[in-house]
């Protein structure tokens, strides 16, 4: 769309200044032209830095995971989260609880939680 628009912009410049005589508005055109590929570029930068850096949308699904695990004096030692694809999410979770239960059973506590892809859980006894 970037490329597109400044195209339709160096075009509309050319053809103003070849009618009407404006020979700066190809220049005006051309400084727009640049401050839509910077914009453009920005987001790209942003949206790829965040990939390559591992970066997690918000503290609400760390926030939701300590709500679902943290129960009856389990507590998390641990939390690491980082993106495994488009919209979904690696965690793992090392639990420390007086009454240890199976991993399975704190996976199936996270299963309503739809951006989790893989989830490792290790459980240690308080004693």
């Amino acid at each position: 769309m970037a490329d597109a628009a400044t195209s339709v912009m160096a075009i509309v410049g050319l053809t103003l200044g070849w009618i009407f005589g404006w020979f700066w508005m190809d220049a005006i055109m051309g400084i727009l032209g640049a401050l839509v590929i910077a914009n453009w570029s920005y987001g790209l930068v942003r949206a790829a830095g965040s990939v390559l850096l591992d970066v997690i949308p918000g503290p609400e699904l760390p926030q939701r995971i300590r709500a679902e695990l943290e129960r009856d004096g389990d507590r998390i030692a641990d939390l690491h989260l980082w993106r495994v694809g488009p919209g979904h999410v690696g965690a793992i979770v090392s639990l420390v609880t007086h009454h240890p239960q199976p991993p399975a059973h704190y996976k199936a506590r996270l299963s309503g939680l739809p951006p989790l892809a893989h989830v490792t859980i290790e459980v240690e006894s308080c004693a």
